[in-house]
């Protein structure tokens, strides 16, 4: 847990990614070389977690860049657009992919300008290749190492503004996993837990399982525990029963997409504590990098929601298949959280209360 979950290696001209679905009883770090294998990364929950899939989009634009053995400026281009839409169709509901996505596309096009106006009548067809598309490389570098630093700050600035929330002696409730794993390090939901253990304060964390992948139970207790939290892992049909003891002080989780309105898209299961926590009185905040934030979504109606393969319910975790043959499956993988349902949103910039569409 001492390295970060995703970064380049520039000896080896690749995105290194913590695979997380070997968590937790393997810790492998894969080496992405390509296209394919970003897509698959991201896509097979390799890699997983708003922030962390945006840096691994941002590092991978670039690697992709300085691997390229396009000779013609044109053709660089054009293999660009044609692989940011690629990687971008791996997962539609983490806006933080298209966001990473969008802001290399945007660096390269400042790039080409600059080069332009310096090389306007050079042939980029001849020798000069390996200099442009160098040049290029280095201005995709500068912006997805951008992109990788602001993830830490902005995920250490959540965690102060969440911080101010907790006290000690707190029991808190998350679901999924927004921790370290799901960002470069400190994590969104998991970040106020973090900065309070530092701080010497005593928590009591309760991780909910998070069928059907188990992101609470393999990842979550595995980094919290490992962390030297005090941490109770619990199955989701078991959030009512502990809020019902008054063990649960407070409800942090992260997010994948916040609408104009504050609905919030986050794994699925999430709406449920959201409402089980409303009617025990237990405050639900949702963390969030203002990079989540879809300005141009109005509700939570509006976002798209990935559905996943069946056998992630019918086999995926059993010796033998656990269903019926031919039972129609339904495994949406995140479902939408009600502005009504939410305390408040933390974010890097502060902590946001209702109304949402103004605040």
């Amino acid at each position: 847990m001492q390295q970060d979950t995703v970064y380049f290696d520039e000896t080896r001209q690749a995105v290194m990614i913590l695979d997380q679905t070997l968590l937790p009883n393997e810790v492998r770090y894969l080496s992405l070389t390509d296209a394919r294998q970003l897509w698959d990364a991201i896509y097979l929950l390799q890699v997983r977690g708003a922030p962390a899939i945006g840096v691994t989009a941002a590092l991978g634009m670039y690697m992709l860049a300085l691997r390229s053995e396009a000779t013609e400026l044109d053709a660089f281009v054009r293999d660009f657009h044609e692989q940011k839409d690629y990687l971008n169709s791996s997962r539609p509901t983490a806006v933080n992919l298209s966001w990473a996505l969008n802001r290399m596309e945007a660096a390269l096009q400042r790039a080409l300008q600059e080069w332009d106006m310096s090389h306007q009548n050079v042939n980029h067809t001849d020798e000069k290749a390996a200099a442009w598309r160098a040049f290029l490389a280095d201005a995709l570098k500068q912006e997805a190492d951008t992109i990788y630093r602001e993830d830490i700050e902005v995920c250490r600035r959540i965690g102060e503004h969440g911080l101010s929330l907790l006290k000690d002696g707190y029991g808190v409730l998350t679901h999924c996993n927004a921790g370290r794993l799901a960002t470069v390090r400190y994590g969104t939901a998991t970040a106020p837990l973090y900065l309070a253990h530092e701080q010497g304060m005593t928590l009591h964390v309760y991780c909910d399982e998070t069928r059907p992948l188990l992101q609470g139970a393999r990842l979550t207790a595995y980094e919290l525990q490992a962390a030297g939290i005090d941490t109770t892992l619990i199955c989701d049909n078991m959030s009512a029963s502990i809020m019902q003891t008054g063990k649960i002080h407070a409800v942090f989780v992260g997010c994948d997409r916040v609408a104009a309105n504050g609905d919030t898209a986050n794994k699925i299961g999430t709406a449920v504590v959201a409402a089980v926590a409303k009617k025990y009185h237990v405050p639900f905040y949702v963390c969030a990098p203002t990079s989540t934030i879809d300005a141009a979504t109005p509700t939570g109606a509006e976002i798209v929601i990935e559905q996943r393969k069946e056998s992630e319910v019918t086999t995926m975790w059993y010796e033998k298949r656990m269903a019926p043959e031919g039972i129609h499956v339904y495994n949406p993988a995140f479902d939408v959280t009600s502005h009504e349902d939410i305390t408040a949103i933390i974010t890097e910039d502060g902590i946001v209360r209702p109304p949402y569409h103004f605040s």
